[in-house]
């Protein structure tokens, strides 16, 4: 039985289909949607590892989706598209896409950065044993309680305590949040630092994030 589960959301039924079927074949089960209604619905109450949005959909384009997915799930996305203009990309990546794929694509190619969110979700570690990181509703946890994170404040909490006691300057922060290359000042990952600071203080009053002077950032496991 699959293990894997992808949700496509495309309103082109044959393609749609066909990548179905590609998924099928190397052992990835798939379901489709073909308008663009309920998705989120279905994301909270199914298993989905991935899901491939395409962003123009006959009821409700592929940011509006994106934007409502990422309100309760840190899924990976990858959105499609047959815009190529940059500010599209742009736009898809800023609301939480996690890859984007220009149409006409190749089965193979899109299979394939399916694969690498796929790998990338199953060989996460779990380096902090005091939190737990649920990616998909954007939750961290510890024994006692459980507080909800934006995407760019989970994404930033989980590449710090992946390795613990690393000092990551802003500008790796910046690569591991913003994948889509642009560039935000030193103070915009200073204030989601602050923010995740302020958050966890309500689990206990530890100070998992620590700043190095000159330096960047660091998280102190207890």
């Amino acid at each position: 039985m699959p293990e894997n589960h992808v949700l496509i959301v495309e309103d082109e039924v044959n393609l749609a289909e066909l990548m179905r079927d590609y998924l099928h074949r190397e052992g990835i089960e798939a379901s489709i949607n073909h308008s663009g209604e309920a998705v989120a619905a279905f994301i909270k109450n199914n298993a989905v590892d991935v899901v491939l949005l395409d962003l123009m959909l006959p009821a409700k384009n592929g940011i509006e989706i994106c934007k409502e997915i990422r309100l309760f799930s840190g899924v990976p996305i990858i959105m499609t598209t047959a815009k190529v203009e940059e500010i599209d990309r742009i736009i898809g990546l800023e609301i939480g896409a996690n890859d984007y794929v220009c149409k006409p694509y190749s089965p193979r190619e899109l299979v394939a950065r399916v694969k690498v969110q796929l790998r990338n979700k199953n060989t996460d570690p779990k380096a902090s044993q005091s939190l737990t990181m649920d990616e998909r509703q954007l939750m961290v946890s510890d024994d006692h309680a459980a507080l909800n994170l934006t995407a760019v404040e989970f994404r930033l909490l989980q590449k710090l305590s992946t390795q613990p006691n690393r000092i990551f300057n802003r500008e790796q922060l910046m690569d591991a949040v913003y994948t889509d290359g642009r560039i935000v000042s030193d103070r915009t990952i200073d204030s989601h630092i602050k923010k995740i600071r302020q958050k966890l203080k309500r689990l206990d009053a530890h100070e998992y994030i620590q700043a190095v002077y000159g330096c960047g950032y660091k998280f102190v496991d207890k």
